[in-house]
């Protein structure tokens, strides 16, 4: 006992007890507290807070034995729940933070990393049944890349968000079949392919998915269990007596254990097997005879599908060797093509990747040398010449910069107080901006979708896009930045692209390599399933078939829709158009695209193959059939798996991003009102303007002569849109530049001043006002 301490019992008058140690009239050293309701610690105590080793019991049969902070549960201990599962690991304020193992009561077991009480980082869930993932995991739900086995020997690794598959991935069957594809909330979407069981080349071609992407192929219905961990509070009373401080036992009534209750443990487990069973049986509920022939005699033949929501829209069976040579071919990397287009064949062979790691050290130096600035408006001098930050990052680091394993380099900053305002004009916080970039998933380089040869690079978590730029595009930013300043100031809702920042490298004895960072307006909720480049021109506005696969970047004459909205929200589309084409006049740019994605919802006609097969032969049924037409002859068109409704704030993520476009857009069809998009049972989310547009996609059919000339036969679809003005830093005056520009445009065989820019802004509306035709 320390000098100062003494023991004795002290009964309070609520009905508490406490038996031990005291320093003055607080509770310190060893000692054992009894609540009135049958609560009991018996340990350590600093200055009236549980503080050390100890033990905690609550009536209800739970337990906690380890480690206490502040009457915080707090460091490593063991929870025994009075549902019989069991916790072992670490703590932090009341919750499950670090690394722990916990036992539910019906035997499923999680390793891994928790964080505030919640599954987080990585971690092996293990159920009853013998199912089992391993992976990341965030927020209590399986997110990030993982895998997934199943006790009958089918195998899933890929992508997860939100605790369904959602992005690339391969599953593999247990009779040695694959699937390489792509998956929208564990629904099948987009291009994929099937190779049969006993392939000799699949071997290499998973080595080419896993680099290129994968594809799932399974739907697991995910019920809150894994998903979500339940808070559980055993109750701590505050009830010790007056005179000790308020502090003590603070936090006590807080203690709490987050766990998942049985039934949704046991509900998880029992859905993945069913649709085990279902989905093995056949890869294909209505295409089931053709994957039995591919697996069990061909196996030189593929399938190559696309599918939309979970329904097979399109099959082509393919020979598995023509392919891989047709992709071989495709992929082939020419070297020496590249070296004459890249403006930075400066590292030999290594160029992207030194550049890559010079972007992340020079953005990282950057942001955190202006952020602490007091933030102001932005000045005149702040455009000029002088407005740079200029930085030497030697190989062997110095007294500002730290050491690295590329090579000597000079950085430069373009108007760093300039894109500051302009980050903080797009909602964008610098430490999230920072971290995307320069964070350990590093930067992707995207082959160029253009003829400039520029290098891409797409940040890990797909927000950001950089790109290299010519000196003369740098002069054209440059010079149009003050306007562009005032332009996004005065109009949130602008679809011109977005620039964050502006910079360079030089090497020490070598050449100069200029770069932009700007939003990625394809990092979406919901998956782009087809992209166009549209400039209102037909002249070699088209691509080859064969060069068409599920990431290739349409063009003019490659759109076959025309796209039907709500008036309001046209009007707004039309009105900003019609804004930023004036602002780009004034600059005289020219050459400048709409970059328009697709997300495209299944057809009620469709949505019926999705059904249980029992459902579709009930004689009342009005399901839709192939047709297009329900069992009692109604046409099953227009979809209705779209819908706008009242936006709510607390509904929908208001969450900036790269793509966001501004505030929230107004509808006719929900009376002049703000609006939510809903999909349902997908998601909800906040209308914006070229974010989340709903529109009806129409599509005219080819008919026979014999047809009927007095009726015009259409496929209709639900579609979703995302869209933004794109490519421009091409200004009239650039002579050079013009006449390769007017070779590509060619609208008409007329003189070459029919590329000035207003005579190009005129023809670009005009086309767009055809895609998008007033709704009849």
């Amino acid at each position: 006992m320390e000098a100062g301490e003494r023991s004795l019992e002290k009964v309070f008058p609520s009905g508490d007890v406490y038996v031990g140690n005291f320093m003055g009239q607080l509770p310190h050293g060893k000692g054992k507290y009894t609540w009135s309701d049958g609560t009991v610690y018996d340990g350590d105590w600093e200055e009236g807070k549980m503080t050390g080793k100890g033990r905690i019991s609550w009536p209800s049969g739970t337990t906690y034995k380890g480690d206490f902070s502040g009457n915080y549960l707090h460091g490593f201990g063991t929870f025994t729940g009075s549902d019989g599962s069991l916790y072992r690991g670490g703590w932090r304020m009341n919750s499950q933070h670090g690394i722990g193992r916990k036992q539910y009561q019906n035997s499923d077991v999680y390793d891994g990393c928790w964080k505030e009480g919640r599954r987080e980082g990585s971690g092996r869930y293990a159920w009853n049944n013998g199912n089992m993932y391993i992976g990341s995991w965030k927020n209590g739900k399986m997110n990030g890349r993982g895998v997934m086995k199943w006790l009958n020997g089918d195998l899933f690794d890929g992508f997860w968000f939100n605790g369904l598959r959602h992005g690339t991935g391969c599953y593999r069957f247990v009779d040695g079949s694959y699937y390489f594809g792509t998956w929208t909330q564990s629904l099948k979407d987009g291009l994929g392919t099937f190779y049969p069981a006993g392939n000799k080349h699949l071997g290499p071609r998973k080595s080419d998915a896993e680099k290129n992407g994968h594809k799932k192929k399974r739907q697991l219905a995910h019920s809150s269990s894994v998903n979500s961990d339940r808070s559980v509070r055993p109750s701590v009373k505050r009830s010790l007596s007056e005179k000790m401080p308020n502090s003590l036992l603070r936090g006590s009534s807080e203690v709490s254990q987050r766990t998942t209750s049985l039934g949704e443990d046991s509900a998880l487990a029992d859905i993945s097997a069913d649709v085990i069973s279902n989905d093995s049986s056949s890869l294909l509920s209505h295409h089931s005879e053709d994957d039995q022939s591919d697996s069990q005699g061909n196996s030189a033949v593929s399938c190559e599908r696309e599918y939309m929501q979970g329904v097979l829209i399109k099959e082509r069976i393919r020979s598995i060797s023509g392919l891989s040579l047709k992709s071989k071919q495709r992929r082939k990397f020419h070297a020496k093509e590249v070296k004459s287009k890249s403006c930075v064949d400066i590292f030999e062979g290594h160029g992207s990747y030194y550049l890559m790691l010079n972007l992340q050290l020079g953005i990282r130096y950057t942001v955190g040398k202006i952020t602490p600035v007091p933030a102001r408006e932005v000045r005149s001098s702040d455009f000029g010449e002088r407005a740079r930050i200029r930085m030497y990052f030697p190989r062997k680091g110095s007294q500002f910069t730290p050491p690295h394993y590329s090579t000597d380099f000079y950085w430069k900053d373009y108007c760093p107080m300039v894109f500051r305002n302009l980050r903080e004009l797009f909602k964008l916080n610098a430490a999230e901006y920072m971290m995307s970039i320069c964070g350990d998933d590093g930067l992707r380089e995207l082959s160029s979708p253009g003829k400039s040869g520029s290098i891409f690079y797409l940040s890990g978590d797909d927000r950001f896009v950089i790109k290299t730029l010519t000196r003369s595009e740098l002069k054209v930013l440059l010079r149009m930045l003050p306007l562009y300043y005032e332009h996004v100031r005065q109009h949130e809702n602008t679809l011109i692209t977005k620039f964050f920042g502006l910079h360079s490298i030089k090497l020490k004895h070598g050449k100069k390599v200029h770069f932009v960072v700007m939003g990625n307006m394809f990092c979406t909720e919901l998956r782009i399933h087809r992209r166009y480049d549209l400039k209102g021109s037909s002249h070699g506005r088209f691509t080859k078939k064969d060069k068409i696969d599920e990431g290739t970047t349409l063009k003019d004459l490659d759109l076959t829709f025309e796209f039907h909205m709500d008036k309001l929200l046209r009007e707004s589309l039309f009105k900003q158009l019609h804004l930023d084409c004036k602002f780009l006049e004034s600059q005289q740019i020219i050459d400048y695209s709409l970059l328009l994605g697709l997300h495209f919802r299944a057809p009620e006609h469709l949505k019926a193959l999705l059904e249980p097969p029992a459902s579709l032969h009930k004689p009342e049924s009005t399901q839709a059939t192939a047709d297009g037409k329900n069992s009692q002859g109604e046409l099953s068109i227009p979809p209705r798996g779209l819908l706008l409704v009242t936006h709510e704030p607390n509904s929908v993520s208001i969450e900036p991003g790269p793509h966001i476009r501004g505030s929230t857009l107004r509808a006719m069809s929900v009376g002049d009102k703000e609006v939510d998009l809903l999909l349902p049972g997908t998601a909800r989310l906040r209308v914006q303007l070229g974010v989340n547009m709903p529109a009806q996609a129409n599509h005219k059919l080819l008919q026979d002569k014999a047809d009927s000339a007095e009726v015009e036969l259409f496929e209709v679809y639900d579609v979703v849109l995302y869209l933004g003005i794109i490519d421009i830093l091409q200004q009239y005056n650039m002579r050079k530049k013009l006449e390769r520009t007017y070779k590509s445009l060619q609208f008409d065989p007329i003189s070459i001043s029919v590329t000035e820019p207003k005579v190009y802004s005129t023809r670009f509306i005009n086309f767009l006002e055809k895609v998008f035709p007033i709704a009849p």
